[in-house]
């Protein structure tokens, strides 16, 4: 119980204190210049293993249009039955809860450092927040089974800022408080100070961490994480992840401050459009080009700036993991005159389908094998295109797919789209791989009305069942609930769902606001039973075997129903992964099993954390003009 003890002491303390393609950048404002962009050399017919360091991995550039391709797996594991999650596969391995994980024995160790730059991913200069000074960050990879762990080094000063990583759509399963929320499962990392996170991947395929920070992974601070596992599909070469990702020539903050202002009146009536920011660009593995004469001001740009580039090999399997990790686009990806067969969404194998276009919505993973032309030659584009439901004023981006080495650039025709613009795929073709039929008959079932109001002081807001949600980053509601506070009658904006021990819950959501919303569990691979416009009238799409993953779109004026298993304890945040509209409180905590969260001994690094953002808060105040997620 001394942890506990120290838990609650850090608390009341802290509550006292309250008032791409890896491109390198150097901190403290200095410009080291733009990306440059490289084909990737072919692989040979058959891809080896290899063993990265103890404290950084070899693909540390996070994306392979700069590198090597990725392995099957990393070598430096015990190889039991020539793999190293032994005789486990696609076919015998329950994912959902990761129950079933291997436990290997092997820590993969990472050395971070968070902190201000500036950098030029489009050839615009501005500021960005990024991790080793590397944007996308750095990658993490891992085998099925595996422990990752994380020394995180907040850097971010002048103005001084708190920080904290989120491991997306990790379970945490029995590591709660690794999770990286802040004011949720820990307190931020205060400016000078560490902590090391740590957990096992328990699930495999492709993922990415995030800042979970206020909008602060919008500025930078973000990367892909792979984890290696069996597949249902074979392929020759793993191309890696491809991040696709809008941008904004504007800092993070500044943005954030637009989103948080006052609505303006005009006319007598709300200017709600004056809070909307538009994105200035779109990137892929955090590269561009943009129009440097439409800048109006004294913003250095350097023009023509490079694209990202991938080598293919004529008639191979090539593996490419999507990874859609912007603040406010939905992504279409497309390669000219290739079919994407997807073999995954998020951490779910799915039956394989073929499409010519792939949707993401914030947050969202997929996973496509594409086959090398028979005859392959030249070059062909790349591209990811945001759709009519995102504010942007540049929504192409492109990228280079060769064949040879010609150095030529594309001249080739991009599909025909005719697609949803702003809904994911048809649940009746995204079945999963290994069939779980969820309980028809759930313990509980929660309808969550989403909409939006100007609040009494002027500011737009999300609501979700009429709250808004607004963190305290000095009472974390995990830590509160593991000392056995479970109860929060004065802080109603922390916006506490408490299921106590009920064995699986559904989610009715309604979309009473003016637009979709990527809806994100984290903690668990929720079952979609249902979604689309109007209301829900009771059928399940694929009942004996619904669609499963861990974000899933919300249209707008329409309904989204999900369904959990509560065999995860800890409090888990379910939100918009639009991060403007997590600005504005679209945000609701999950408190599972609260019995079970009493019995979790957290180790000293939680209270350390706590103690130094509690020192840290009585002599400045955090800025906090948002939710604080």
């Amino acid at each position: 119980m001394v942890f506990k003890t120290a838990i609650v002491a850090a608390l009341v303390g802290a509550a006292r204190g309250m008032v791409g393609d890896g491109c390198s950048y150097e901190g403290s404002g200095q410009i080291v210049g733009n990306h440059v962009g490289k084909a990737v050399p072919a692989p040979s017919s058959s891809p080896t293993a290899y063993s990265p360091g103890s404290n950084s991995s070899e693909h540390a550039c996070g994306v392979c249009s700069s590198g090597s391709y990725l392995p099957p797996y990393l070598s430096n594991n015990p190889m039991a039955g020539g793999y190293p999650w032994g005789g486990l596969t696609s076919n015998n391995s329950n994912p959902l809860g990761g129950f079933m994980a291997p436990d290997t024995g092997v820590t993969r160790s990472y050395d971070w450092y968070i902190r201000r730059a500036i950098g030029s991913p489009d050839g615009v200069q501005k500021e960005m927040i990024l991790v080793n000074d590397m944007f996308p960050g750095p990658a993490i990879e891992a085998n099925w089974g595996d422990w990752i762990e994380v020394t995180v080094r907040n850097e971010i000063t002048e103005p001084d800022e708190g920080t904290a990583i989120h491991w997306h759509g990790f379970l945490m399963t029995r590591t709660p408080e690794q999770d990286g929320v802040p004011g949720v499962t820990q307190c931020p990392i205060a400016s000078g100070s560490t902590l090391t996170y740590r957990f096992q991947a328990t699930l495999y395929g492709t993922s990415w961490w995030h800042s979970h920070y206020s909008a602060q992974y919008s500025g930078g601070a973000f990367g892909p994480m792979v984890v290696y596992g069996p597949s249902n599909v074979d392929y020759d070469i793993d191309v890696g992840s491809i991040l696709l990702s809008d941008h904004y020539h504007s800092d993070y903050f500044t943005v954030v401050e637009q989103v948080m202002q006052v609505v303006p009146i005009v006319g007598g009536q709300p200017n709600i459009p004056a809070i909307i920011p538009v994105s200035d660009n779109n990137l892929i593995n955090g590269m561009g080009d943009f129009d440097c004469s439409t800048i109006t001001d004294d913003t250095p740009c350097i023009p023509n700036a490079p694209l990202a580039e991938f080598k293919f090999e004529a008639g191979k399997m090539h593996r490419l993991r999507l990874i859609n990790a912007g603040s406010e686009g939905i992504q279409k990806f497309s390669i000219d005159g290739h079919e994407l067969l997807v073999i995954a969404n998020d951490f779910t194998e799915v039956i394989p389908y073929t499409t010519k276009i792939v949707t993401l919505a914030i947050g969202q993973r997929t996973d496509v094998i594409v086959q090398g032309l028979a005859n392959g030659k030249g070059s062909y584009w790349m591209r990811s295109t945001m759709t009519s439901c995102a504010a942007t004023s540049q929504p192409n981006a492109k990228a280079i797919v060769h064949y040879d080495d010609s150095g030529f650039k594309p001249n080739t025709t991009a599909w025909t789209d005719d697609t949803d613009p702003c809904a994911n795929d048809d649940l009746e073709i995204t079945q999963p791989w290994y069939p779980i039929t969820p309980t028809d008959s759930p313990e509980t079932t929660v309808t969550v009305t989403i909409s939006a109001k100007i609040n009494g002081t002027g500011h737009f807001v999300w609501t979700m069942d009429g709250s808004s949600f607004r963190a305290n980053y000095n009472a974390p509601t995990l830590l509160l609930s593991n000392a056995g506070n479970n109860s929060y009658p004065f802080d109603p904006q922390w916006n506490v769902y408490n299921f106590g021990s009920n064995s699986s819950v559904r989610f009715i959501f309604l979309n009473k606001s003016p637009a979709p919303h990527p809806m994100h569990i984290h903690g668990h691979t929720m079952f979609i039973l249902n979604e689309g416009v109007g209301e829900w009238d009771g059928t399940i799409i694929n009942p004996e075997n619904p669609q499963r993953r861990d974000v899933q779109q919300l249209v707008t004026g329409g309904f989204l129903v999900s369904q959990i298993d509560m065999d995860n304890p800890g409090v888990w945040p379910f939100h918009c992964h639009i991060s403007w509209h997590v600005s504005g409180g679209l945000y609701i905590n999950v408190m599972e099993r609260p019995d079970d969260i009493a019995k979790f001994q957290f180790g000293p690094e939680v209270v350390q954390t706590c103690r130094d953002w509690a020192q840290f808060t009585n002599t400045e105040v955090p800025n906090q003009i948002d939710s604080g997620e």
